[in-house]
């Protein structure tokens, strides 16, 4: 394994992709015949272990989360017990280690009414940092309408939702021969959030605060084509605010994707305040959160003060139980977080001329 700057072992990254892979979790999924996560096994994981890494690649808290394929399977007693079990434990977590942890919690959806109850529990008992969604669950997207409750509950809440990709039943007929994990969840992730945008689920509950995970799918690369939406009457009256300033509201994970390639076309679509350090561990063995630590640091991508934005900055915006006593954050990541609320002028042009094409 390449060996990282030195300077980038001080530890102070926030790491918002960060799993969690408890023994009772695999072993229940094994109980029903799961044993594997969409073409990759599941990896052996510890806290100790977690510990390590993170103190070896510089990353001074996670935010964990049960990865995909969640704990739905078609038994909603099955995931409703799962779920409880995942948060609790994570809870406990936390508490042995409540300077390097945090946790969302996971819900037993599409279960709507066990998952208001998992969600009450969690965030109000447990004390978790925000939830954790599947792109996908039992075939149906967010921004369903069978979801309506349970965002309206956690708009109420101005939760954190870590939206993390699943198999969509769609992708597994595909008959492709290759693990799901490696185009599939890019495009479950890609699908959720033009459907949270197209239905009208972001701008009825603009308190949300919603984290992409791995850079958003393939949306920073298909934003323009996507903002061809508003010239549709019918999505202008239910996302007024157009295409682009839906996406650029969002808050995009560095997660298996901390390439120039992916990086400089995230930043062509949205401001540094909104990206956030994430490493998909222990999907993501060490030797790749490695290399993703690196890959950030390469020259030219980021000036140091915008990477040290990413890395820790911005995630304490969202997470200030890890800012360190006499800690400053720049304001100008602040500033960068306002602008996403604004249309811009160019915004506002776009939208009159669409709305003028479309009354032609």
């Amino acid at each position: 394994m390449k060996s990282i700057n030195q300077d980038s072992i001080i530890s102070h990254r926030i790491d918002v992709h960060h799993h969690i892979v408890p023994t009772q979790y695999v072993g229940a999924l094994k109980g029903i015949g799961i044993e594997a996560a969409h073409g990759a096994g599941f990896p052996k994981w510890s806290p100790a272990m977690a510990l390590d890494v993170m103190d070896r690649n510089g990353i001074a808290a996670a935010i964990t989360s049960i990865s995909s394929p969640g704990v739905y399977f078609g038994d909603a007693t099955f995931a409703r017990d799962l779920a409880r079990r995942c948060n609790e434990f994570s809870a406990q977590l936390v508490s042995n280690n409540p300077d390097r942890f945090g946790f969302f919690a996971v819900l037993p959806l599409p279960d709507t009414e066990a998952a208001l109850k998992e969600a009450e529990y969690a965030l109000d008992t447990l004390n978790a940092d925000g939830v954790i969604l599947l792109a996908s669950t039992g075939g149906k997207f967010l921004g369903d309408s069978d979801f309506e409750e349970l965002m309206a509950e956690l708009n109420r809440r101005q939760a954190i939702i870590f939206i993390h990709p699943n198999i969509h039943p769609s992708s597994e007929k595909l008959k492709l021969d290759m693990p799901g994990f490696l185009i599939e969840f890019l495009f479950d992730t890609t699908r959720a959030v033009i459907n949270l945008i197209y239905t009208g689920t972001l701008e009825r509950y603009p308190a949300l605060r919603w984290i992409l995970s791995h850079a958003g799918g393939t949306v920073p690369y298909i934003a323009w084509r996507l903002s061809l939406a508003n010239f549709e009457p019918e999505f202008l009256e239910r996302a007024p605010r157009g295409m682009l300033a839906y996406l650029k509201s969002f808050y995009y994970d560095t997660a298996l994707s901390s390439s120039p390639y992916a990086m400089k076309t995230l930043l062509e679509l949205v401001e540094p305040s909104q990206i956030l350090f994430g490493s998909d561990f222990p999907f993501a063995p060490e030797p790749i959160v490695a290399k993703e630590v690196e890959d950030l640091q390469k020259p030219g991508l980021f000036k140091d003060r915008t990477l040290k934005a990413i890395e820790r900055d911005n995630a304490l915006t969202l997470f200030p139980k890890f800012k360190r006593q006499r800690e400053n954050i720049s304001d100008a990541q602040y500033v960068g977080i306002q602008a996403q609320k604004k249309i811009s002028i160019r915004t506002k042009i776009a939208l009159s001329l669409a709305r003028k094409v479309m009354n032609v």
